[in-house]
């Protein structure tokens, strides 16, 4: 990715340049024929080094941007997976303890098999 994003920064600022120097033919003759002196040139220099510098600022704050999104995600990944974890091993000691907590109930106390129902039914 950081290659393409050189060759866009590279492809814009060839753009610049080359549209400068096509405005530095036409400012030559003009600030000839206005008497201007060198103050079009030094406008269409000095705002194509402008923009220059603002197609590579740009781009480097992206890419940092990006870097410190792509940090972030990972970073939280690496927290659900914790979190993830944690849970299961939590919900797999809750259920060995419910498991002793029924079978020591179970032996505690046995289920007790009603006799009325028996004796209910031989009274009739």
């Amino acid at each position: 990715m950081a290659k393409q994003s050189q060759d866009i920064r590279l492809a814009a600022t060839t753009r610049i340049w080359g549209l400068t120097v096509g405005i530095l033919t036409i400012c030559i003759p003009l600030s000839a024929v206005t008497r201007s002196g060198s103050i079009l040139p030094l406008a269409a220099i000095g705002g194509a080094a402008v923009a220059t510098i603002a197609v590579w600022r740009f781009d480097e704050k992206r890419l940092q941007t990006k870097y410190l999104q792509q940090q972030q995600v990972e970073l939280l990944e690496q927290r659900i997976a914790n979190l993830e974890t944690i849970v299961s091993t939590d919900d797999y000691e809750v259920r060995i303890k419910l498991q002793q907590l029924k079978a020591s109930d179970a032996y505690r106390n046995p289920p007790n098999i009603s006799t009325t129902s028996k004796q209910s039914k031989r009274k009739a």
